[in-house]
């Protein structure tokens, strides 16, 4: 039988993009459909914007050490219609570079929406589109909790077209979305309180991290409220109230309420009941390879029950182009995959947290080690806030199984620490290499 595709992707996000491209490399005849902008939730409203907002933030910390290092300088305000204009213009950018890419790749984007009528065929618009193989990469959305007064509330989605900077935030959701934001809109002068139904901030990470991160948080003036959370909001002429219960009974107002406490795939609308492809909860249920129920559907990125990063969802398109299409079967590792929070402080990790290392060797042959220390930078200022490093060792094979980091460049130190990891460095191995003085990553080397 003959298609009008030999692949059909459903949206045009990091883990769509990819897969497409790489699928057009192998000689396959390509669309994407897209409904809206190219490059998903990562480009328009998530990683890229958010990071501009913490570079953006960035300045009022950096303007306030300046006079320690000598230099003269006054802030006199931030100007959010200025940085928003300056960070949209970063994003359609980025936008055309994505086209452009899918252009040079042959790729043809269709701009509509997608259905399923049959395992090899999609309602798209007003036509009827077949394709032998069909990939769907339709990403997530905020997920809003059933809760009185919730409409009130604003998501990820929208924080950053605000009209204005509030002077109270009040986030639901500690998660690193609710931190990262917490960290952004402290730093441009706002008064904001983190509440998180679990006892502590960014549940997932290692413990150590946690609670170092949640009290440099609390260093810089945010509240953080553990097993709270809010039950009901309501509009009131002075803010939004939100009553709370657990730990910090009560009442707080604010101009703004984020609601960070998850994200759901994006399946509404897409019929795959009509396709046959099963539904596991929420998400998409898929083998190794990214393959569903159909064996000619396939699943990617945030849509799926794996890791939500933008990088792994790029790694499971290229990997189900290259099984599919060039004949290269393999799968993505997700056990040794580096993930940041770009909050201040800011935060790393790679590999087994210490309770998740213990749950699978057991306590005997685990044995963790952990040490804080001053930066350079911050020791000049004289700040409260120390960083962390910990390392997570089998005690057996002296192989370390994780690492987590709370201080500056986190994010960059930990990339080069995960392809280590991943290859199986051991603790002597660490000891023996010569570091960069004077710098954080050094500590590896020198302090543990």
């Amino acid at each position: 039988m003959s298609y009008d595709y030999d692949l059909l992707v459903i949206g045009a996000g990091s883990s769509g993009i990819a897969g497409a491209k790489q699928a057009a490399r192998y000689g396959a005849k390509v669309a994407i459909v897209e409904s809206h902008h190219l490059g998903g939730v990562c480009v328009n409203q998530g990683c890229i914007s958010k990071k501009l907002m913490v570079y953006a933030a960035d300045f009022a910390h950096l303007a306030e050490d300046a006079s320690l290092y000598g230099w003269n300088i006054h802030v006199e305000s931030f100007d959010w219609e200025k940085f928003k204009s300056v960070r949209d213009q970063e994003v359609e950018r980025l936008r055309q570079v994505q086209q452009q890419a899918l252009d040079q790749s042959g790729v043809e984007i269709i701009r509509s929406c997608a259905s399923f009528l049959d395992e090899h065929s999609l309602q798209v618009g007003d036509r009827k589109l077949t394709a032998d193989k069909i990939l769907i990469a339709v990403g997530g959305k905020p997920l809003k909790p059933d809760l009185p007064g919730i409409e009130h509330t604003v998501t990820s989605d929208d924080i950053f077209y605000l009209a204005e900077i509030p002077k109270r935030l009040a986030i639901i959701g500690s998660g690193y979305i609710g931190v990262e934001f917490a960290s952004i809109f402290q730093y441009f002068g706002v008064e904001v309180t983190l509440m998180d139904r679990d006892d502590s901030i960014l549940k997932g990470f290692d413990d150590d991290l946690r609670n170092h991160v949640r009290q440099g948080l609390i260093n810089r003036g945010i509240q953080s409220f553990g097993n709270t959370t809010a039950e009901q909001i309501e509009s009131k002429t002075d803010g939004l109230k939100l009553t709370l219960k657990g730990d910090q009974e009560g009442h707080l107002v604010a101009d703004t309420i984020l609601c960070a406490v998850g994200r759901v795939p994006n399946l509404d609308g897409l019929g795959l009941e009509n396709a046959g492809v099963e539904v596991d909860g929420k998400t998409i249920a898929v083998d190794q390879f990214s393959c569903t129920s159909q064996p000619n559907i396939f699943a990617v990125g945030d849509c799926t029950n794996r890791l939500p990063l933008t990088p792994v969802a790029r790694a499971e398109g290229r990997a189900f182009a290259d099984t599919v299409f060039g004949n290269r079967p393999h799968s993505v590792d997700y056990i040794y995959v580096p993930s940041a929070v770009f909050a201040r402080p800011e935060a790393a990790a790679v590999g087994f947290t210490e309770a998740d290392a213990r749950a699978k060797y057991g306590d005997e042959l685990i044995r963790c080690y952990r040490v804080e220390f001053q930066s350079l930078y911050s020791s000049v200022n004289q700040c409260a806030d120390k960083a962390l490093l910990k390392l997570v060792i089998n005690q057996a094979s002296k192989q370390v199984l994780g690492i987590h980091l709370v201080c500056e460049n986190a994010a960059e130190i930990i990339q080069g620490m995960a392809a280590s990891i991943k290859k199986g460095i051991t603790k002597s191995e660490l000891e023996e290499m010569v570091g960069i003085h004077p710098t954080s990553a050094e500590e590896f080397f020198t302090s543990l």
